[in-house]
């Protein structure tokens, strides 16, 4: 591959070298390269927020990033928040909540989710609305992804 460089991270608290062009974006290397199929394709433009990761623990749109940036970083999937267990608990009020419908947008959701009471264990309704407000839903009116979050933070849901 013509411009390819070896890449450094962690991925889900593991190390990954990955050797990928400088086009490359995270979004195709998980799930193309790694088989982390958890980051959906939604829109490819940075306004659905299905491809959500978190990177040093904040919230990014893996369509939009070039895999070079994550070089040296911390990547979460939704694949590595979980114990091999249990439910990690933002998932756990997810499904006791009804919040997941369809579940194509429910691991960006809950990604923004965790990084949120990872920063704020306990937001107000108004908080939660804004940490969400980069992931869309075409299921629900989003009232029952606010109160699994709601549920989370009362169980102390940062993980």
């Amino acid at each position: 591959m013509p411009g390819a460089r070896r890449i450094r991270f962690g991925l889900n608290g593991h190390p990954v070298e990955v050797t990928a062009p400088p086009e490359r974006i995270l979004l195709d290397l998980l799930r193309d390269d790694l088989r982390l199929t958890g980051s959906k394709r939604g829109c490819d433009l940075g306004t659905c927020g299905c491809c959500t990761v978190l990177v040093d623990g904040r919230p990014t749109l893996s369509c939009l990033t070039l895999v070079h940036l994550v070089e040296g970083r911390e990547v979460m999937t939704i694949e590595g928040i979980a114990s091999p267990h249990e439910l990690h608990p933002v998932q756990r009020a997810f499904v006791e909540h009804g919040a997941t419908q369809c579940g194509f947008c429910t691991p960006g959701f809950i990604l923004s989710a965790v990084a949120l009471l990872r920063e704020n264990p306990q937001p107000t309704r108004a908080q939660i609305v804004r940490a969400i407000s980069g992931n869309l839903c075409r299921c629900t009116g989003y009232t029952k992804i606010v109160e699994a979050i709601e549920a989370a933070s009362r169980a102390g849901g940062a993980g």
